[in-house]
């Protein structure tokens, strides 16, 4: 080999060094996760905003309502069923009990009804359901739901499978004029309705069929495609407050009551079975009055210690009714990696709530509220939530620095039952095309997200993970989180 001249060797010495300050040039390096645990063995000092009780104060909450002596408001001889009754979050109830129905049973029952003031409040739901079932809405029912408003009432027929999902129907017609559907009003001040609803389990082509009356309106409801199959278990029948957070009470009375074809007699005391039915307390569980953050429970992880609590959906109108709790982050963007994983345990779910997992920005995510977006703006990670027909959703969501956002539309179910599961979330910027994907499992499941490249391009910064709430109000979720790893910071890495 002839030797090699000094300028060749000077030549490859500068193309080597060359070489070497490419390799290791900021502008070329690529982005990568950083990660960090939080097993919350003890309190981490997360950055905490407004997540602890809010500018709702406690409440009282009274319930004093079953069978009644005397009174005759509904109809027929002294004695019937009813009182003041009050929505609230607390199992509570008077019912008969049954023995354990299901879908696959014909149910049918009649009666009276009758607000006896002038004026209609309560919200309260009769029918058939479950003892130890509870939420707003309750699952293993199929019953009438009423709300007072005013001087009148209405009524709806509705359900909600063993799965959470349900379904509703009201009282009404249609606007001739302009198509509209109106919802009938009930006037009140002591007029007294019949009423009936009967299930049929072979009708809508042997997916269900419930029939019901109100006074002389009527209204049909199909179960939805699959909702039988999830099935329900039912061993009371009876009257409920709706159970989903403290609101304005009312009296109602119901009387003439056959179930399932046999007559029931008030003229004396039935025997039902009251649930925490006559008593008076403080209640704290009132909209939005959050209660997350570090908790010394240990539903998710199995020892002491995990994130979570009592999630309403914020409000945007009020900035007091957005809160967040989550670990302080370097700066991370939409142009890096974004990963996270650990365990949820979902322990109550009522439909019109939702909670947020993920990354955001501690001053960003609490802005430029408004009616188009449920999502707080820099936000990237999951949303536990999901239209009231289909349950509750595990998904990706997320909301750039502007007004546009994302949400899938589908993805695993997750179940309020307290089940321990594992999920992931990974955000993969030079997927899509290079718009970026999200990606969520749960238990292995997977559903991904992909930005559009408008919205990748307007961009996101977050410097917190956490809990974050919705911008547009609702009711709450009972949720915790353990075992939790995710990005803290994006670092730039050479490659060779």
């Amino acid at each position: 080999m002839p030797p090699i001249s000094r300028h060749a060797l000077r030549a490859a010495c500068l193309l080597v060094a060359l070489m070497g300050a490419c390799a290791h040039d900021p502008a070329r390096a690529e982005l990568i996760a950083i990660q960090k645990q939080e097993s919350f063995d003890s309190d981490p000092g997360w950055d905490e905003h407004n997540n602890r009780a809010g500018t709702a104060n406690c409440r009282t909450t009274r319930q004093d309502f079953g069978w009644s002596a005397d009174s005759s408001h509904a109809g027929g001889a002294p004695g019937e069923m009813g009182g003041y009754i009050q929505p609230a979050a607390d199992l509570c109830y008077y019912g008969k009990v049954l023995p354990t129905l299901t879908y696959e049973d014909p149910l049918s029952a009649s009666g009276t009804l009758c607000f006896p003031e002038e004026h209609a409040r309560g919200h309260f739901q009769i029918g058939f359901f479950h003892h130890a079932a509870q939420g707003w809405r309750t699952p293993h029912t199929i019953n009438l739901r009423i709300i007072g408003r005013g001087d009148h009432f209405y009524a709806y027929i509705g359900y909600l499978t063993g799965k959470w999902r349900a379904g509703e129907n009201t009282f009404g017609s249609v606007n001739p004029g302009n198509e509209r559907f109106i919802e009938h009003p009930f006037p009140v001040g002591g007029r007294v309705y019949p009423w009936s609803f009967r299930y049929d389990p072979q009708g809508n082509q042997g997916g269900g069929t419930i029939m019901a009356t109100m006074g002389d309106q009527t209204a049909v409801l199909n179960l939805g495609e699959g909702h039988k199959a999830d099935g329900a278990r039912m061993d009371r029948f009876g009257l409920q407050p709706i159970m989903k957070s403290n609101d304005d009470p009312g009296t109602v009375y119901l009387d003439n009551l056959t179930i399932n074809g046999v007559r029931e007699d008030f003229t004396t005391d039935p025997g039902w079975e009251g649930h925490r039915n006559r008593r008076t307390y403080e209640d704290c569980i009132v909209r939005p009055r959050f209660n997350f953050g570090f908790s010394p429970t240990d539903f998710a992880g199995g020892q002491p210690g995990e994130m979570g609590g009592r999630t309403f959906r914020g409000d945007w109108r009020n900035p007091e009714m957005l809160a967040f709790y989550g670990d302080r982050l370097e700066d991370l963007s939409l142009e890096g990696p974004l990963q996270a994983s650990g365990k949820v345990s979902f322990r109550l779910g009522c439909t019109d709530a939702g909670t947020l997992l993920g990354f955001f920005h501690a001053t960003h995510s609490l802005e430029d509220g408004n009616d188009c977006c449920g999502l707080p703006q820099d936000f990237l990670g999951i949303g536990v939530d999901g239209p009231s027909s289909q349950g509750f959703y595990f998904t990706p969501a997320y909301r750039v620095h502007a007004r546009e956002q994302g949400w899938a539309s589908t993805g695993p179910r997750i179940y309020p039952d307290g089940s321990v599961r594992d999920w992931t979330l990974d955000y993969d910027p030079k997927a899509a095309e290079g718009s970026g994907r999200i990606t969520v499992t749960l238990d292995g499941e997977p559903v991904s997200l992909d930005l559009t490249p408008q919205n990748r391009a307007l961009g996101a910064r977050f410097n917190r993970f956490g809990i974050i709430t919705t911008q547009i109000d609702g009711n709450h979720h009972l949720i915790y989180f353990d075992d939790l790893e995710y990005t803290w910071r994006q670092e730039r890495r050479g490659t060779r």
